[in-house]
């Protein structure tokens, strides 16, 4: 089973890019964040001629939003609203592998961003970052079962080691990889004892970026990346881990995102 997470950046902008993505990759499921399109506008036909005939779209105008595009039904599909907002950030549905009877939850996050001041006193922007991905953690520790067959996935907005950005030393007080939203990540991280499936399979002494910033003239060049986009899974996935990759040539499309996608494959 593939899985694929991608921050799009609105979806009715690159809506080809994602019927691109969909037929020359064939993830079983595509995770998409930044939709930017509420509920109504989604393009609903978007994938249907490739197999994909099954979504769920947690949307808001303009800003936001995440979804899912599946060829595998699903049993359930919920959303959430996270910090006392009505913000659309996180849903997830449960799907059963084509050859394992046993479901899988998938949740698909769009953490927020946090703004440019790494100080929550003088950045409202960098506090709600830093509360959501405390929601994040407690929430995952009350539903803790070593059983949970979890798939957390999505833009997460933090780069968490030193070889997930082009430069340790320079962006240490940048947000998106200061150490305090580095802490706040790795409590997620220990809330489940998730496993990050792409580092499962990439040394971590080795650099890897999924997001390059438009502002570069040259971004393949320059490469002065950061790794935001994660797939984890829960133990109980581990052994079933087959591969997983940026897939960093997307970034080069025209009209892209600013973001590649990531793929997971799990083998049942």
């Amino acid at each position: 089973m593939r899985i694929c997470t991608w921050n799009i950046n609105s979806v009715r902008l690159r809506r080809n890019a994602v019927e691109r993505l969909l037929n020359e990759h064939e993830p079983d499921i595509l995770c998409l964040q930044e939709i930017k399109v509420t509920n109504e506008l989604f393009p609903q036909d978007i994938g249907e001629g490739l197999g994909y005939n099954h979504q769920h779209v947690h949307g808001q105008k303009g800003y936001h939003g995440v979804a899912f595009l599946s060829r595998l039904p699903f049993s359930e599909s919920k959303t959430r609203h996270w910090c006392g907002r009505k913000e659309s950030r996180h849903a997830w549905v449960t799907v059963k592998p084509r050859n394992d009877r046993r479901p899988i939850e998938v949740h698909n996050f769009y953490v927020p961003a946090g703004g440019d001041v790494p100080d929550p006193e003088e950045n409202e922007k960098f506090a709600h970052k830093l509360q959501f991905l405390d929601e994040m953690a407690n929430w995952f520790t009350k539903r803790y079962d070593q059983n949970n067959r979890f798939v957390l996935l999505g833009d997460l907005n933090v780069a968490p080691l030193e070889t997930d950005v082009w430069s340790h030393k320079q962006l240490l007080k940048v947000v998106s990889h200061t150490p305090v939203e580095v802490n706040a990540l790795d409590n997620v991280s220990t809330s489940h004892d998730w496993v990050d499936a792409v580092r499962h399979f990439v040394p971590e002494e080795e650099k890897l970026f999924s997001w390059w910033s438009y502002r570069a003239r040259d971004w393949e060049t320059a490469d002065r990346g950061r790794r935001l986009d994660h797939v984890w899974v829960t133990p109980a996935l581990r052994n079933s881990l087959n591969s997983a990759a940026v897939l960093k040539s997307v970034r080069r499309w025209e009209q892209p995102s600013d973001h590649a996608p990531v793929m997971v494959e799990l083998d049942f």
